[in-house]
């Protein structure tokens, strides 16, 4: 029975009356959330704003584990499983460089140069690594069904948590960073010298990628590669190129992002991964998959949601951290499934 003119009106008015109504709970429920850290900030704004600059030290590191999952999602559409264990392995690396070989503990000449070559050896190990990935076993799952490189990418996982396992033990390894706990005060907020390393490395890195990807010839080819692949061949792009490249540079961050984590966090574990993945891979939903820009709000939001948390300025308390994250994407999704930054798409059939 078809569906008359008068039916057709009341459907879309009656669908015009929900998004309005599931767009005004949303605009509340994060009005309500905004107002109550603005009266946190006001009431304790030393323990605010303390957890504040942890936050986007730790939202940076997220920024750039989250680039490397979103640039690999925005390309051939994997979820990259994988990805967080290789930031691990990049930690891991990092560590036994910096610490054991370059012997950067103390803040001299030779030891920051030293975290620069291990900043190098580490981007460049960690985008070969990724880029042998995608050539030995994504590449040949390309024309396969999406199911099988998501559960190739979710064994390689393992495969890189074996290697930590070996590599790191299956404790927890504290490291020295060349900063320590040396800081200078404003307003009465600490900011140590390893928050201000993380941002000068991390906002020149996702600036450098934006860069790339915008501006360059290889960034027209990633692009073009990730509308259409065939099209793209058509017109001479070397599509397994392009794709490698892209793994390369998600692989790169990685690398960085471990050796920052290593110098900030100052430790270093095989399962580490896991948790820091997860959390790299909410940001990038949460930012809008498939959008640097996005990753990068979704980790700095992350970041600082969980340290706001964690220093008690937010009722739950730290063994609640991760279920807050996860209840705000949720949130998120369910009155803006395609993330802050996405764009709403219609599946065409």
């Amino acid at each position: 029975m078809s569906q008359t003119a008068v039916e057709g009106v009341g459907s879309r008015s009656f669908r015009a009356l929900r998004d309005n109504v599931e767009r005004g709970m949303g605009l509340l429920l994060v009005g309500g959330a905004v107002l109550y850290l603005v009266i946190q900030a006001i009431r304790i704004p030393g323990r605010f704003f303390d957890a504040f600059v942890d936050g986007v030290n730790k939202g940076s590191l997220y920024a750039l584990i989250a680039l490397g999952y979103t640039m690999v999602y925005g390309i051939i559409e994997l979820i990259n499983f994988s990805h967080g264990d290789l930031f691990m392995l990049s930690s891991v690396l990092a560590a036994f460089l910096a610490i054991t070989t370059f012997g950067a503990t103390t803040g001299t000449f030779l030891a920051v140069l030293g975290l620069i070559g291990t900043l190098l050896i580490v981007m460049v190990a960690a985008a070969g690594l990724n880029v042998a990935a995608e050539r030995l076993a994504y590449r040949r799952l390309r024309r396969a069904p999406k199911l099988a490189p998501l559960i190739t990418a979710v064994g390689l996982s393992f495969v890189y948590q074996w290697g930590g396992l070996r590599s790191n033990g299956s404790g927890q390894k504290v490291w020295s960073s060349i900063f320590g706990d040396a800081g200078f005060v404003v307003g009465g907020v600490k900011i140590e010298w390893k928050t201000i390393t993380v941002i000068a490395v991390t906002i020149p890195l996702l600036l450098l990628m934006m860069w790339v990807v915008q501006r360059t010839r290889q960034g027209k080819a990633m692009r073009a590669t990730a509308q259409d692949q065939d099209a793209a061949r058509l017109m001479g792009i070397d599509v397994d190129r392009t794709i490698a490249f892209t793994f390369g540079m998600g692989g790169a961050l990685a690398g960085a992002a471990g050796l920052l984590w290593v110098e900030s966090i100052g430790n270093t574990r095989w399962d580490a991964g896991f948790r820091l993945g997860l959390y790299a891979f909410t940001a990038a939903v949460l930012g809008g998959i498939g959008r640097l820009d996005g990753a990068v709000l979704g980790g700095f939001l992350i970041g600082i949601v969980s340290s706001v948390n964690d220093s008690g300025v937010l009722p739950f308390g730290q063994k609640w951290s991760q279920t807050v994250v996860f209840t705000i994407l949720i949130l998120l999704m369910v009155f803006k499934p395609e993330g802050i930054l996405g764009k709403p798409t219609t599946e065409k059939v």
